[in-house]
């Protein structure tokens, strides 16, 4: 994703941290991080997957009075099904997520976010045809232009829909 601007903040922070159940005062009481070797609060592990809300883009959020492909349950739901299911020649999905640390994210940082392109590769499935992966490489950088995080996302998707009787 894109992001111009992506502030770092306690709130934001705690309440993500929260949302994933790890209660490690770290990521919200600023006495007991100012005693740890950080120094400071500093963000959960995959915290960058929240700079989401900050690209306005961002094809997985609603957009008011557009058609979402979301859950279909509410009123912006896709109602119409399209024939033989699924989009495009077969399905997709988010395979995997890696992320290295270049250093310790903190709260009080302004990160910027650069999609770049990685690696495609094939693999023959056994029920969906080939298997299409490809990278998409994510590069957070902070205030100062230094590099903070590299996340790596692995999508795939199949050349045909998915079938029972195929083997």
């Amino acid at each position: 994703m894109a992001v111009d601007k992506f502030p770092v903040e306690s709130g934001h922070v705690m309440m993500f941290a929260r949302s994933i159940g790890d209660t490690n005062e770290i990521y919200y009481d600023e006495d007991y991080a100012r005693s740890t070797d950080q120094g400071a609060i500093i963000a959960p592990p995959t915290f960058v997957q929240s700079s989401a809300q900050f690209d306005p883009d961002y094809f997985l959020r609603p957009k008011v009075g557009e058609e979402w492909f979301g859950s279909a349950k509410g009123p912006t739901g896709i109602t119409k099904k399209k024939e033989g299911g699924g989009g495009g020649g077969g399905g997709g999905l988010h395979a995997e997520q890696h992320y290295v640390y270049h250093r310790q994210l903190k709260v009080g940082d302004v990160l910027t976010a650069e999609n770049k392109p990685g690696k495609n590769w094939e693999k023959e499935g056994r029920r969906g045809g080939k298997l299409m992966f490809s990278e998409t490489v994510t590069e957070y950088r902070d205030q100062n232009g230094e590099l903070v995080i590299t996340a790596t996302g692995v999508g795939v998707r199949t050349e045909r829909p998915a079938t029972s009787g195929d083997k």
